[in-house]
């Protein structure tokens, strides 16, 4: 038996190679600035570098944790938090080589690795910094699975025991490793036998179990706040059907990555389109059942793409019907097979040459259409614009797009934009506070009344809008009106301090106010 010392020996190179074209594909995101979610969550999060941010959220522990050490380390520096998930895609490039060096080959390792390495679908895990917790949690549950796998080889208690800790870390990064018990199960039907080493498996199904039943006792807390955040009620019925148009959306994308955005929107489609959907995945379930007598391996990994997606397909519209970062992990299991097949071509042609003269431009075409993505993800607007592009039905790309050309001073497309966020998502209140800040701006004082009185009043949390009808009716010398949306904002917001000396003051203008008409009675 081979030790690691020796492995690592003998593939020093492919690895080296591996590390090569994650660098190559990814270098140019390095320097990229902070973008949508990040904003929020790094740049503008007071408390990141306090010890106290870490617990708050303990079901996500082992991501608060690293956010809390790279913000000490190197500050809220974009270029080390993209570095991070830069290092764990590799870490991933290098757990799947291992694994498929086990239980296929070099050369099938080799192949599945270096497009993983490259595929552009991986940039949003990868180059967005936010979308990084889906390569981290990943990366702990390749791990798991590559020690699960090298117990059997080596049969150590240790490296069990660390595949169930490594299990658990993914659990602490992300709620969606908890479906990788299947994963295992799968596995076990594939390579081994469930009888002789079912009881392996009960550790990693207790403890997803565990979460399972954690994140089930969350659904109404996460529907709460997908209606407040994001003005929609989850709707189950239609989660269901749009299984099919969340699948084989992914497989199209795998496949063919173009159309790649930060908000896939346009998800309507006829009944025909639906169907044909509907069809092209019942054809791909045969395909696992016909896999699953012909070639157990390719059973397997077809099995590890749906498993993997399966968190977010749940029936209860608590997550987008299709975003790239989702299909992270998933997208493993259909480039193994592809791998699989590419040296299966060389091997029935009788030229194992023909595989690398497949695979040279596969990768070379992926590594550049990775590259142009990752410029996508430079700023802010370039995002939006890019995203405009693809995502023309977006409220949310259209609020971007509104905010950008605020700030270019182009007032009226600015206003266009958020009027067309509204459109597309009546009672989107987050558009309608930006079209009254851009009414506001342009003079159109009872315009943006309108639009900043419907914000507060589809959003009660969102205090910024009753923040600035006070303000607008303070200058009015409207006091009482002041007063009213004041105290809202504060009901809102209490911990903050400005809004409270603002409601101090008005309080003052009222008094004075008061005590002027006495004085003139």
């Amino acid at each position: 038996m081979v030790t690691m010392k020796e492995w690592f020996r003998q593939n020093w190179k492919a690895l080296a190679f591996l590390a090569f074209l994650v660098f190559v594909a990814y270098i140019n995101s390095l320097n990229n600035a902070f973008v949508a979610d990040d904003i929020p969550a790094i740049l503008n999060k007071a408390d990141i570098t306090e010890i106290s941010y870490v617990f708050a959220t303990p079901l996500v522990l082992a991501r608060t944790f690293l956010n809390f050490i790279i913000a000490n380390i190197f500050g809220r520096s974009p270029p080390a938090f993209r570095a991070v998930n830069i290092l764990f895609h590799l870490g991933n490039v290098w757990l799947l080589y291992f694994l498929l060096h086990i239980l296929a080959n070099r050369k099938t390792a080799l192949f599945a690795a270096a497009i993983l390495a490259t595929h552009p679908l991986m940039t949003e895990s990868v180059t967005w910094v936010a979308g990084g917790l889906y390569a981290q949690y990943s990366f702990f549950l390749l791990l798991a699975l590559a020690l699960y796998v090298l117990n059997d080889v080596n049969e150590n208690k240790k490296v069990y025991w660390s595949a169930l800790g490594s299990f658990a870390v993914g659990l602490l990064t992300s709620e969606k490793a908890m479906a990788f018990p299947l994963i295992l199960l799968a596995l076990e039907f594939a390579y081994r036998g469930l009888r002789k080493n079912w009881r392996r498996l009960i550790p990693f199904f207790a403890l997803g179990g565990i979460w399972a039943l954690i994140f089930i006792g969350k659904i109404g807390e996460r529907a709460a706040n997908l209606q407040t955040m994001y003005y929609q009620a989850p709707q189950a019925t239609e989660s269901l059907a749009q299984i099919p148009i969340a699948i084989t959306s992914y497989l199209k994308l795998v496949f063919w990555p173009k159309g790649l955005t930060l908000y896939h929107s346009e998800m309507s489609f006829s009944a025909v389109e639906f169907y044909l959907r509907l069809a092209a995945l019942i054809i791909f379930l045969g395909l696992m059942a016909y896999a699953y007598r012909k070639s157990k391996p390719t059973f397997f990994w077809l099995s590890f793409f749906i498993i993997a997606l399966s968190p977010t397909l749940v029936p209860f519209g608590l997550s987008w019907i299709v975003a790239e970062r989702y299909v992270y992990l998933g997208t493993i299991g259909i480039l193994v097979v592809v791998a699989m097949g590419i040296q299966k071509i060389g091997e029935k042609l009788g030229n194992p040459n023909i595989s690398y003269a497949i695979m040279v431009p596969v990768v070379l075409a992926l590594t550049a259409r990775t590259i142009a993505r990752n410029t996508d993800w430079k700023n802010q607007d370039t995002l939006w614009l890019a995203a405009a592009k693809t995502s023309p039905s977006s409220p949310q790309n259209h609020n971007n797009l509104g905010d950008l050309y605020g700030r270019r001073g182009d007032l009226e497309r600015s206003a266009e934009e958020f009027k067309k966020a509204i459109e597309l998502k009546p009672g989107y209140a987050d558009a309608h506070h930006n079209l009254a800040i851009v009414y506001q701006r342009m003079g159109r004082v009872d315009e943006a009344i309108v639009n900043y009185q419907k914000a507060a009043e589809i959003n009660p949390l969102l205090w910024q809008p009753c923040q600035n009808l006070a303000a607008i009716y303070f200058e009015q010398e409207e006091f009482e009106l002041a007063k009213e949306y004041m105290e809202k904002a504060v009901e809102a917001n209490p911990e903050n301090a400005n809004l409270r000396r603002s409601l101090e003051i008005i309080y003052q203008e009222l008094v004075q106010k008061e005590n002027s008409k006495r004085d003139q009675e």
